[in-house]
């Protein structure tokens, strides 16, 4: 089965929703998985926000949609902790946004071109499938 280069990008794009959709259930999830490392909770956040960002640069890839994309991000990182603080089983935890921006940040700067794009590698060779 040949998958065009465009439904490549959908998918893609799904994917990512799919991810910010993840980070969302698990900010306001009562139980979220636990990460049994001394600061562990921050190390979720980094990966989480940083993975995300990192995704989403594939597809934007213009300087100003990267400006928005981070923004986007840390703003989101923003207000799950708020909306945290209005559970009574979570916590509203500066360190937290913090984590979130370090590692949207760090998706960004690690984006293609410094990484390879492995959008770009997926719609190359899927689209020969």
């Amino acid at each position: 089965m040949r998958l065009n280069p465009t439904k490549i990008t959908h998918y893609w794009r799904a994917a990512g929703w799919f991810g910010v959709g993840l980070i969302i259930y698990l900010s306001l999830t009562p139980s979220p998985p636990q990460i049994n490392i001394d600061n562990g909770d921050k190390l979720g956040h980094f990966a989480a926000y940083g993975l995300v960002t990192l995704w989403f640069a594939q597809l934007y890839t213009g300087l100003r949609q990267r400006i928005g994309l981070v923004i986007g991000m840390v703003g989101l990182g923003i207000a799950m902790e708020y909306a945290q603080g209005t559970t009574d089983y979570r916590s509203f935890e500066v360190a937290d946004m913090v984590a979130d921006a370090i590692g949207a940040c760090l998706g960004w700067i690690a984006a293609p071109p410094r990484l390879p794009s492995l959008l770009s590698w997926a719609k190359k060779h899927l689209s020969k499938c």
